[in-house]
C-alpha cells in the first residue's frame, strides 16, 4: 500500500516539473513513505533519518520529509525530535507536497496531517516509476474502521471508504494496454470494498474482464465478512489468481476477542473450509501474531495446531510490539515476557516453515503456467515469475522474456520456492 502511495506522491511531485532519481547525491527532495504498523518499522525510519542528517550537512538545501502513517501519527512531534525534518506529510494530504515544498523553500518548516473521509486520490494515475513493468498495484479503498486492539492503521488513515469503480476499470484498461499483465488491488479490507451498487466481487469480476491475459489478484481479506460469493467469483474466473490472504491473527478465541478481530477460531476455520471447497486450487497464506496480551501457552498452543489444521502455504509473522494510541496500549497490559514472546515466534516460525515446504513438495511433478516477471537474482541464465498460486517459479531462461506466460513442469523446490523447467 505504501508502494502504491509512493506512485500517487511521485505523480503530484512531477506534476510540477520534478522527477525521481536512483542518486541519492542528486537529490534535491528525499520523501521518506512510512508505517506505523510496528515498532521495528518506526525504529528503521528513525535511523534512516540520522543517516540523512548527515547529508544535509553537506547539502544545505536538501529538503527532508517525512510522510506516510507515521507522520499521522506522531505528527508534530516529529519536527522536535528530528532537527534534520522539514515538512511532515500524513496519507491523506498529498495533493498539498508542492505547496508545502514552496514554504520549506522559502524557509518555514510546514506539515499537513489532516485525515479525510473523502480522498481516494481516484484521479491521479499513479507514475509507474519502478523496473517490473509487468505487474502493479491499484488502490480500490483507503482507511479501515475495523478496530483491531493492537493496529494503529484505523487512526493513520482513517475512515473507510471506496473508490469510484469506473476509475479503477479504467486505471486496469489503461495499464493492460502498456504492457502490464498483472495487477493486485489493494485495500485494508478489500471484502468491504461498496460503492453504490458496487461490492468487491463484482468489482473484482470486472477487473478481470478487461482481458483474459490480464491476471487479477487482491490483499487484504478480513475473515469476518469474505463472502461465497466472492469465492465462487474466484472460482469461475480463470485469470483472477487462485490465492487468498487471510489474516489469523491468533488461534484462541479469546485472544481474537482481546483482539477486537470479530471473529471465533470455528469462524476462520470454516471460512478456511469454504475457501478449500469452493476453490480447491487455492493457495491461502496468513498474518501470525505472537505474544499478545493475555496469550497463555495454550493459547499458544491452539495457534500452532490452527495453523497445521490449515496448512497454510506461507506466513508474515511478527512478535507483538504496543502501539501507542491503539486500544491494546490504553487497556491492557503488556504482560507476556519479552523472552516467551520471542520463543513462540521461533516455535511459529519453524513449523510454517515445514508447512511451506510441504505445500511445494505437492507441487513436483505438477505443471503450472508462470508469468515472468525478471531475471533471476541469482543467475542471468534462469528467470522467475509467479504462479497462480502467487508462488516464485525459477525456470532456464532459454528464449523467453520477462512478461510471457510459460507453461513449467515443476522439478525441485525449497520451503520458498518452486524449481522446474519449461515445456
Amino acid at each position: 500500500m505504501n508502494f502504491s502511495d509512493s506512485e500517487i506522491v511521485a505523480s503530484i511531485l512531477r506534476d510540477r516539473g520534478m522527477e525521481p532519481t536512483l542518486l541519492i547525491s542528486d537529490a534535491d527532495i528525499i520523501l521518506l513513505n512510512t508505517c506505523s504498523v510496528r515498532d521495528n518499522a518506526e525504529q528503521r525510519i528513525r535511523k534512516r533519518l540520522r543517516e540523512l542528517r548527515s547529508l544535509k550537512k553537506k547539502k544545505k538545501d536538501l529538503i527532508i520529509g517525512l510522510i506516510g502513517c507515521m507522520a499521522e501519527r506522531q505528527k508534530e512531534k516529529l519536527f522536535e525530535e528530528e532537527d534534520c525534518l522539514d515538512l511532515i506529510v500524513g496519507p491523506d494530504a498529498y495533493r498539498d507536497l508542492p505547496k508545502i515544498i514552496e514554504s520549506v523553500e522559502n524557509g518555514f518548516k510546514a506539515s499537513n496531517v489532516l485525515l479525510s473521509e473523502e480522498e481516494t486520490y481516484s484521479d491521479i494515475i499513479p507514475a509507474r516509476y519502478h523496473n517490473n513493468q509487468v505487474s502493479a498495484f491499484i488502490s480500490i479503498m483507503r482507511g479501515c474502521e475495523n478496530f483491531c486492539a493492537y493496529c494503529v492503521v484505523p487512526y493513520t488513515r482513517g475512515k473507510e471508504r471506496s473508490r469510484e469503480p469506473n476509475s479503477i476499470i479504467n486505471e486496469a484498461k489503461e495499464l493492460f494496454e502498456k504492457g502490464y499483465r498483472e495487477l493486485t488491488l489493494l485495500g485494508q479490507n478489500v471484502n468491504s470494498y461498496q460503492y453504490d451498487d458496487f461490492n468487491f466481487a463484482k468489482l473484482l469480476s470486472e477487473v478481470a474482464s478487461v482481458n483474459f491475459l490480464l491476471r487479477v489478484r487482491f490483499t487484504t481479506s478480513h475473515p469476518k465478512d469474505i463472502s461465497d460469493e466472492l469465492l465462487h467469483t474466484i472460482a469461475n474466473t480463470a485469470n483472477i489468481c487462485k490465492s487468498i490472504h487471510l489474516p489469523m491473527q491468533s488461534g484462541s478465541t479469546k485472544v481474537l476477542e482481546i483482539m477486537n478481530r470479530r471473529y471465533t477460531r470455528d469462524w476462520y476455520m470454516n471460512r478456511i473450509s469454504a475457501i478449500k471447497q469452493i476453490i480447491p486450487d487455492c493457495a491461502i497464506t496468513t498474518d501470525i501474531i505472537a505474544g499478545f496480551s493475555t496469550e497463555t501457552e495454550e493459547d499458544h498452543q491452539q495457534t500452532l495446531s490452527l495453523m497445521e489444521w490449515v496448512e497454510f502455504d506461507y506466513a508474515y509473522m511478527f512478535k507483538y510490539s504496543v502501539r501507542e494510541g491503539t486500544d491494546a496500549a490504553r487497556t491492557l497490559m503488556d504482560d507476556v515476557p519479552e523472552e516467551t514472546k520471542i520463543l513462540r515466534l521461533n516455535e511459529i516460525i519453524a513449523l510454517q516453515q515445514k508447512l511451506s515446504l510441504q505445500s511445494n513438495q505437492k507441487d513436483i511433478g505438477k505443471v503450472v503456467e508462470v508469468l515472468v516477471e525478471n531475471v533471476s537474482k541469482r543467475s542471468q541464465d534462469f528467470l522467475s515469475g509467479r504462479n497462480s498460486q502467487n508462488k516464485m517459479v525459477v525456470f532456464p531462461r532459454q528464449n523467453y522474456k520477462v512478461g510471457d506466460y510459460v507453461k513449467v513442469k515443476i522439478t525441485d523446490c525449497t520451503a520458498a520456492t518452486l524449481k522446474g523447467e519449461a515445456i
